[in-house]
């Protein structure tokens, strides 16, 4: 970025950084993106904000980018995803990032990918769409069983049947089932979302797992659910709470909720420290607060089979992924939407 300040001027800006004397921290973003730091300048008291710079893009940067990252420590693998924390190497420090240095980078690897990853996480444009019970019913619900049958769900059940990442697990409401017909209808875990360092509480994220199988989405909720629901509910703030309690966690300041459409069809909760930054995740199109799902079941008329199979419910899908290209845009022109099996 090109400055438009005189030389002189910025010249002088410039020297003022060095000199800052760090008295404390104000403020942090989830992650440490940000941070707003108070100290002085010649004794003169000064506000300091810090905040990760953009990637380059272009070609010559980009085809230099992995070879540029030291210091790679992983921090998990299951199926085709694993998951590390990295420096980026500097090729004009004469010295290479020691073990105290904080990581500058938190990795994702899928490998190997497919086109459905390619399309998930390709720049694309959004659009909200309304899925009434008919539409979930006659395309979304087979779609849903199609990637359960076609092994989308392998890395789920790895977790579930203690074959990876068990050291991950922070808390297992019961022992691991011998089968999944000897599952306890009320067991379910708790371990740490991917994109959650482990090291900042405010940014806290946590998955509950049910170890059922029978829910794929909030759409499978019933009233029958509701004892379920408000049980695990309450035991997921309770042994979130006394994992970090040392550290001030209460459970006011603990957010849960669903997604629609999720990113797997294996139903699950998100646990969010309140103060975590609502991106794209947490917004109207994509989250449902637990509670609220709750509230709308317990308000329905009707028997225990009355269900948020039975509401619409609207949501945003981007332009390359599957609903939208093989569901909602024939809809919407008025084409003929092809069955699963003639996907297939």
């Amino acid at each position: 970025m090109t400055s438009t300040t005189p030389p002189d001027i910025a010249a002088h800006v410039e020297s003022l950084i060095p000199k800052f004397q760090f008295t404390r921290l104000l403020n942090q973003d989830q992650a440490g993106r940000r941070i707003s730091l108070l100290g002085t300048i010649d004794s003169q008291p000064a506000v300091l904000l810090a905040e990760r710079a953009a990637f380059a893009t272009d070609t010559s940067h980009l085809n230099s980018f992995s070879t540029s990252l030291s210091s790679i420590k992983n921090l998990g693998a299951n199926d085709i995803y694993s998951w590390f924390l990295a420096n980026i190497s500097h090729t004009s420090s004469s010295t290479p990032p020691s073990d105290a240095q904080p990581p500058d980078l938190k990795l994702n690897l899928i490998y190997p990918c497919t086109s459905s990853h390619i399309k998930k996480y390709s720049r694309q444009g959004l659009r909200i769409i309304t899925e009434t019970p008919a539409i979930y019913s006659t395309y979304i619900r087979p779609y849903m069983l199609s990637k359960q049958r076609a092994g989308a769900l392998n890395w789920v059940y790895n977790i579930l049947d203690g074959r990876t990442e068990q050291d991950d697990i922070i808390y297992r409401s019961h022992p691991i089932a011998s089968s999944p017909s000897t599952i306890h209808p009320e067991a379910f875990l708790l371990l740490p979302d991917l994109n959650w360092d482990r090291l900042t509480l405010r940014s806290l994220h946590l998955l509950a797992l049910p170890e059922r199988r029978d829910i794929l989405s909030v759409r499978d909720l019933t009233k029958a659910h509701l004892p379920w629901l408000r049980n695990m509910r309450a035991k997921i703030l309770a042994q979130t709470v006394e994992l970090y309690r040392e550290r001030g966690l209460e459970e006011d300041m603990l957010k849960l909720y669903v997604h629609y459409q999720p990113t797997y069809y294996h139903f699950h909760v998100h646990v969010v420290h309140v103060e975590l930054e609502a991106g794209g995740t947490q917004a109207t199109g994509k989250a449902l607060g637990l509670e609220n799902v709750m509230s709308t079941l317990e308000a329905m008329e009707g028997d225990g089979k009355k269900g948020m199979s039975d509401v619409d419910l609207t949501y945003h899908l981007g332009e390359a992924s599957e609903l939208w290209e093989k569901v909602f845009l024939p809809l919407k022109e008025g084409r003929k939407v092809e069955s699963e099996s003639q996907q297939e």
